[in-house]
């Protein structure tokens, strides 16, 4: 442990496996207290691929408290601000401030353009990838003001929100919409020293990516794909010879944001990409 983030503490969405669970023990490692939520379960009701679980969220705790670092967690849903406010007030009671936000729940759908997407897909995305966010860092906000020590704010976007891709609007706009969110809350926190930003992460190896869904639809074309058969498609979406990134890449670039080598950056999009913005 280095202690990048010693004596600080995270707020992180979507903390129960995947990138959230990812960015939470990253920070640990480096010193963090961590307040952690997630649904821990269906963001809709038929959902296309496997979901969060109770077990998951105790899991992610069982990994924080291994590295000796405190974990307040909550089962919530980012589109029920009550509940997440109540979470953080909690969290901060318990241990003592509140330093980071990451605004890192999210999920997708896609399969049909654009004009074909039913108003309820339409709703639920918009709801957990652009107001979830909202809320979170809405819930958030207020303790880092009277911290006064200013803080750092991550977002999770996409290499979806910095380009687009067919039949998957719905998702794009959403993640195009994070940007905005995080340029807005920018400018209107910067006097208060409070830092905010976005990563943009290409395909990541965790199950909101690498699943039966998914490798159907990224080859239509075959009855069964499988891990190999998805990467022949994912490989041509970068530059670099990959078809997706690690969730350790994607939290080695939060930690960056959070920590105070990044202390002057404020209103950036950080790709981790693998050079797919590039074509």
């Amino acid at each position: 442990m280095t202690g990048r983030m010693a004596g600080k503490v995270a707020f992180i969405t979507g903390a129960a496996r995947g990138q959230g669970r990812s960015h939470a023990v990253r920070m640990a490692q480096e010193g963090a207290d961590i307040i952690a939520v997630d649904i821990c379960g269906p963001v809709i009701a038929d959902s296309p691929t496997p979901y969060s679980t109770p077990e998951d969220l105790l899991e992610t705790a069982d990994l924080v408290k291994g590295l000796n670092r405190r974990i307040v967690t909550a089962e919530v849903d980012v589109r029920d601000y009550a509940a997440l406010k109540s979470a953080v007030d909690s969290g901060v009671e318990q241990l003592g401030r509140l330093d980071v936000i990451v605004a890192n729940a999210g999920f997708g759908t896609g399969g049909v353009t654009l004009e074909n997407v039913s108003e309820s897909d339409w709703d639920d995305i918009i709801g957990v990838n652009l107001s979830g966010v909202w809320k979170t860092v809405k819930a958030g906000v207020p303790h880092l003001k009277s911290g006064g020590r200013g803080g750092s704010i991550i977002l999770t976007s996409s290499v979806g929100g910095l380009k687009a891709y067919a039949n998957t609007g719905h998702y794009i706009a959403s993640k195009h919409g994070v940007v905005g969110l995080m340029r807005a809350f920018a400018v209107e926190l910067g006097e208060y020293s409070i830092r905010v930003n976005s990563v943009h992460p290409t395909n990541v190896n965790t199950p909101m990516f690498m699943n039966d869904y998914t490798m159907k639809w990224f080859r239509p074309d075959l009855e069964n794909p499988g891990i190999d058969d998805l990467k022949v498609v994912a490989q041509t979406m970068h530059v670099l010879p990959i078809g997706w990134v690690e969730a350790e890449d994607i939290s080695n670039a939060v930690l960056f944001l959070a920590s105070d080598e990044a202390r002057f950056i404020t209103g950036t999009t950080l790709a981790v990409d693998g050079g797919s913005t590039l074509k």
